[in-house]
């Protein structure tokens, strides 16, 4: 009987770890999903729909900047590209780690695109990016921090 009340009571302890596990699962994938309509809206030059991931208060260090960038400042690595005559042609993620915490999350992923000039000439580059997203009070996640830098063996 002592057994049997034994593993009640183990279970009880473990049912609220995997339904926590199930919700953090939940969230770590809505988090990756945005990470992937990020380089949707990149591809599409849909430059609106990309400013609307991120929160207002954003601080990051993109690699493409000498220095820290506010969001006024988050389009300019498309439009680098894209006042070239270049277009985001295809990328490849490799998502790493993503984490969350309450309403902070963390996204780490390798990103492998290819430009393509008015030519078709293609131009490949690899990054390293690391975005913290916070979720507002209506429950969407929004880019608040981040940073990126060249890939390894690039």
């Amino acid at each position: 009987m002592i057994r049997i009340s034994w593993l009640w009571a183990l279970l009880l302890l473990l049912v609220p770890s995997f339904a926590a596990a199930q919700t953090n699962k939940a969230a770590e994938d809505a988090v990756w999903s945005r990470e992937v309509t990020y380089w949707k809206t990149v591809q599409s030059n849909n430059l609106d729909a990309y400013r609307k991931l991120w929160r207002d208060d954003f601080l990051g260090w993109p690699y493409s900047s000498h220095n820290p960038a506010r969001k006024a400042h988050i389009t300019d690595w498309i439009t680098m590209h894209t006042s070239k005559g270049e277009h985001l042609k295809s990328y490849a993620l490799e998502r790493i780690f993503v984490q969350v915490s309450g309403d902070m999350a963390t996204t780490t992923y390798r990103a492998r695109i290819v430009w393509a000039d008015k030519a078709g000439k293609e131009t490949l580059d690899s990054s390293r990016l690391l975005h913290t997203w916070r979720r507002d009070s209506d429950g969407t996640w929004r880019i608040f921090s981040g940073m990126s830098a060249p890939a390894d063996g690039k």
